[in-house]
């Protein structure tokens, strides 16, 4: 392992889907809420709460809640160009960009995570635990988008699970 980048990593995912549809899924509240959150809150520069039906911009910031977590997360959209990218803060000083292109009839997602530290606290829940909670979740924006199936355990009497 002595070659592996613990400060950043790549996931891709092909959707069938229009790019505007992923881009507004990404930065539309009402939209994150449907694939990846339960609950989102984008507030401008002065503080002004968003129409969930906003998209979101550069200087927004955001509050996301999660279903069966107590975690939430605080941040901010550090770019968004209105149509194929989006990048925000994450887990502290982290970075995570989203580029969307077409291929065929796809949109292709990439996501990268990077500005990860290299303290082994970091190793273990930001680059290893984002990278497997990313994963969960690009493959249920998948479903949802392309067949209306929410792949996310919202049961609290289950204990914690790969779809939560």
């Amino acid at each position: 392992m002595e070659n592996f980048d613990w400060t950043k990593f790549t996931i891709r995912i092909a959707i069938k889907a229009k790019p505007e549809d992923i881009y507004n899924a990404w930065t539309k509240a009402s939209e994150i809420e449907k694939w990846f959150l339960s609950d989102v809150l984008f507030t401008d520069e002065n503080e002004v709460m968003l129409d969930k039906t906003q998209n979101a911009l550069k200087g927004d910031r955001y509050k996301w809640i999660w279903h069966l977590y107590d975690d939430i997360e605080n941040g901010m959209v550090t770019e968004a160009n209105g149509k194929d990218y989006f990048q925000f803060t994450f887990a502290g000083d982290s970075l995570v960009e989203i580029k969307l292109h077409g291929e065929f009839e796809y949109t292709v997602v990439e996501l990268t995570q990077k500005n990860i530290p290299e303290d082994d606290y970091s190793k273990r829940n930001i680059r290893l635990g984002c990278h497997n909670g990313w994963s969960f979740y690009l493959v249920n924006l998948k479903s949802v988008y392309e067949g209306g199936l929410d792949l996310r355990n919202k049961d609290n009497r289950f204990n914690p699970m790969l779809n939560n």
